[in-house]
């Protein structure tokens, strides 16, 4: 009996490769059709592959039209900033207008100069150094510049330059 239970000591183990194996298998096929399911369009969610778009696109989809809107071009101004040296702020804008109002708003352009001129004058250097400054400047003129043309008529303040020397 002794011999009997030395052969069953020694009998190798399983080493679990089979079960690796199979994982592996379905890991790959998993991922082989999940991919194509979220390629060719068969899920609900994920959008449209890019073939459907670009077949829409030869369809003639409707497009939304743009805004009636018009741009007035601000001159450049150049303004000394308050500062123990010499440093001149250069600022060049335009502003986004509804159709309807563009000649409105040119008829106001010398006051909205005024009001720009005498914002840019008032800016401390600091406050232009800071990373949202343009941001927080384009808010401020179009707040100014509203309640000079009136509300509604200026859409948007577009700044094409902004050079601080």
């Amino acid at each position: 009996m002794t011999d009997a239970a030395a052969e069953q000591a020694e009998a190798p183990e399983k080493s679990g490769k089979k079960g690796l194996i199979i994982g592996v298998i379905l890991a790959v096929a998993g991922a082989t059709g999940g991919y194509f399911l979220t390629t060719s369009g068969l899920l609900p969610f994920g959008g449209q592959p890019a073939a459907e778009d670009a077949k829409e696109k030869d369809k003639g989809t409707e497009v939304k039209a743009l805004p009636e809107v018009g741009f007035i071009d601000l001159p450049a101004v150049i303004v000394s900033v308050s500062a123990g040296d010499s440093r001149h702020l250069k600022f060049h804008a335009q502003l986004e207008v509804n159709s309807s109002y563009a000649s409105d708003v040119e008829k106001m352009k010398p006051r909205i100069m005024d009001v720009l001129n005498g914002y840019l004058r008032a800016v401390e250097v600091s406050d232009l150094e800071e990373p949202l400054a343009l941001m927080r400047i384009r808010g401020h003129l179009l707040r100014r510049i509203e309640i000079v043309v009136g509300e509604g008529r200026v859409r948007d303040v577009l700044v094409m330059e902004f050079v601080l020397n």
